[in-house]
């Protein structure tokens, strides 16, 4: 068999995991006991986890994501009010298919985003796409996209990620123009799209943190009432992760 021919050919048609798995084949003693259906199914096999890879890596590049989160490295175990059940159940992602939000509130530093990149990255290795944004930069770059002509796709592109992540939300108080991105955001997501917030302010004060009673209607009609909440409480987690330096080491 021209094996090297055959691996050129497979890397001039893309197939890089198919020459892997050829690579390792010939690397591989036993293989000779397989038929040709077995060993080919195991290169089709290779070559779908590389592409797979591949489009996790690329969703993951796309969605830049703040923190490097996994589900599987939420502390469970230390109390501060996190509702396990209901965390374990949005692991399935099941409530991206359905086009749910999910509220994750809390005083500063008890986890709150990292909680929504953890969600938005097991998002994204289940197939979906995800993105994520702080408000207040988001709302300034909104503004700009509407003085140079990127404003309608800024917002379509916004509109199209199945995982939208709002980090920081009511953080500083909004103008008029503001809620009005805001509530122009959340029309086209609202039912077809899930929308992960967090903040520091709980949700019973979202309504006026917002400003305008209308606005604020329209705003947490399309966000709010269909979605999971996920309140945290506790003192900061930097305050007590922080090491202390041993006594002989101050000076």
């Amino acid at each position: 068999m021209l094996t090297h021919p055959t691996l050129d050919k497979l890397q001039a048609l893309r197939l890089t995991g198919m020459v892997k798995g050829l690579e390792e084949q010939l690397q591989m003693t036993g293989l000779e006991d397989l038929g040709f259906a077995e060993r080919l199914g195991l290169l089709v096999d290779r070559e779908m986890t590389e592409r797979e890879s591949r489009r996790l890596k690329d969703r993951l590049a796309k969605a830049r994501l703040r923190q490097s989160a996994a589900v599987e490295d939420v502390d469970l175990r230390t109390p501060r009010g996190l509702d396990r059940p209901l965390f374990l159940a949005l692991c399935s992602c099941r409530w991206v298919s359905e086009h749910l939000n999910v509220l994750i509130t809390g005083k500063t530093g008890t986890g709150k985003s990292f909680l929504a990149c953890a969600l938005a990255q097991k998002a994204c290795r289940e197939g979906f796409t995800a993105s994520y944004h702080r408000v207040p930069r988001l709302l300034s770059e909104l503004g700009t996209a509407k003085a140079d002509g990127r404003y309608s796709k800024l917002l379509a592109n916004l509109a199209r990620a199945d995982v939208l992540v709002l980090d920081d939300w009511c953080l500083h108080p909004l103008t008029d123009a503001q809620r009005r991105d805001l509530l122009e955001l959340l029309e086209d997501r609202y039912g077809r799209r899930s929308t992960v917030v967090t903040s520091q302010l709980p949700v019973a004060n979202w309504h006026e943190a917002i400003g305008d009673a209308t606005l604020a209607d329209a705003v947490l009609d399309r966000l709010v009432h269909n979605a999971h909440e996920l309140r945290l409480k506790g003192e900061s987690r930097r305050k007590t992760q922080v090491p202390i330096p041993p006594a002989d080491a101050a000076s």
